[in-house]
């Protein structure tokens, strides 16, 4: 089995900045892709931002320049520099992951950016 944890959402002003990490431990291999999603209430999951093995990331547009994702292989971990935040960044930020074929998720974290 593969855990995946998510770490750092909590209650901002908007212009703020929160920093997310995901830590995935149990039966790894090598991990994949590595992404961060959201999701409000009642609305699709929306991808926020990608990462490969090799570095190579991708954002959604309402994000880039204020978002930065990163990643440590070494450490199985994830990050997510979110700088400029706005209240409609405000949502649940999930953790995401892929190793030998399998997606796992983690359980969300909340963000709230209050105006």
């Amino acid at each position: 089995q593969v855990q995946v944890v998510e770490s750092g959402g909590g209650l901002v002003q908007a212009g703020g900045s929160l920093r997310l990490s995901c830590a995935a431990s149990g039966r790894i291999f090598i991990i994949g892709t590595m992404g961060w999603y959201r999701q409000a209430p009642g609305k699709q999951r929306e991808p926020v931002a990608t990462i490969t093995r090799g570095g190579i990331t991708n954002y959604a547009d309402s994000v880039k320049g204020r978002f930065t994702i990163s990643r440590d292989n070494a450490k199985n971990t994830v990050y997510l520099q979110m700088n400029s935040l706005k209240p409609e960044d405000t949502d649940v930020y999930y953790c995401a992951l892929t190793t030998l074929g399998t997606d796992y998720w983690g359980k969300g974290t909340l963000v709230t950016v209050s105006s």
